[in-house]
């Protein structure tokens, strides 16, 4: 029996996603609806970051820069390091697709970047390089949701959130697929047996391969392990659990700041997860 601990640290009048950290211990999340970027600093204050239109997935680059998913404006969206906007890496369209979408979004460790653009049947992943090179990496998935890489960033997982499961590629090279995605695993399914009351998520990746799933609807966490076997689930009292990132995660305890919502717009809240090994 895994034993945990779920701290709130905010209530909010907006669902929340997009959760990130930074080198000096800060949280951040988005506000989507809301239209804010927010932020908890090492001293537990909050504070209004930014402002977005739609602001979804996010990440925090080296200097200091945040990258967003901003959904209406199918936009990556830049900001420097103190919450101003830069302008946009990408609009409307990647390797000539048109992006519909834009959801969640990774960097690998060169900062090539990966989204997902949520749409049914036909979600997609893209990918953008450093030196401007645009791929589409895949396509036709359910609502393609949540991405991970693996440690070595041979296999970019992602959620495909209407068939309530994980998908796995194996890359080539930075932004090409091998092959087709297959699946990876599939995930528990709410006895209401309607498909919005377990849609898979954010994903984050531990230290020892772990797969860790939001699984919206289903109030959870789900825990794979390196070969797509469930673990353990985590209740972590969010009907609508959104998005995951490790602010630790080492021998002793794995720490993860958690984004959602009771409902949409809203209200959500932030949370954080102490889970003790």
């Amino acid at each position: 029996m895994v034993s945990f601990s779920v701290t709130k640290l905010l209530d909010l009048p907006f669902y929340t996603e997009g959760p990130a950290t930074d080198v000096e211990g800060n949280y951040y999340f988005t506000g989507l609806t809301g239209g804010f970027i927010g932020k908890v600093d090492a001293n537990g204050i909050y504070s209004k970051w930014a402002d977005g239109t739609c602001p979804n997935g996010q990440v925090v680059l080296p200097n200091g820069e945040h990258w967003f998913c901003d959904s209406r404006l199918a936009s990556i969206s830049c900001y420097n390091s103190a919450g101003n906007f830069k302008g946009h890496l990408l609009s409307g369209k990647c390797a000539g697709v048109g992006i519909g979408a834009p959801n969640d979004l990774i960097l690998d460790e060169n900062q090539n970047l990966y989204f997902t653009d949520s749409i049914r049947t036909e979600g997609k992943v893209f990918f953008k390089g450093t030196d401007g090179t645009e791929r589409l990496v895949a396509t036709n998935i359910d609502y393609a949701n949540g991405l991970v890489l693996s440690k070595d960033e041979r296999y970019l997982f992602v959620a495909e959130s209407y068939q309530n499961r994980i998908l796995v590629m194996e890359l080539k090279e930075p932004g090409i697929a091998k092959g087709k995605a297959e699946v990876f695993a599939e995930l528990p399914r709410h006895s209401s047996g309607n498909r919005t009351d377990n849609l898979p998520d954010g994903l984050a990746l531990d230290h020892q391969g772990n797969l860790w799933v939001a699984h919206y609807g289903m109030q959870a966490v789900q825990v794979l392990d390196p070969g797509g076997e469930l673990l353990f689930s985590i209740d972590t009292t969010l009907p609508l659990t959104s998005n995951i990132c490790f602010v630790e995660d080492n021998a002793s305890v794995r720490k993860l700041l958690i984004t959602g919502g009771y409902g949409e717009p809203g209200p959500g809240a932030v949370l954080l997860l102490n889970v003790y090994n």
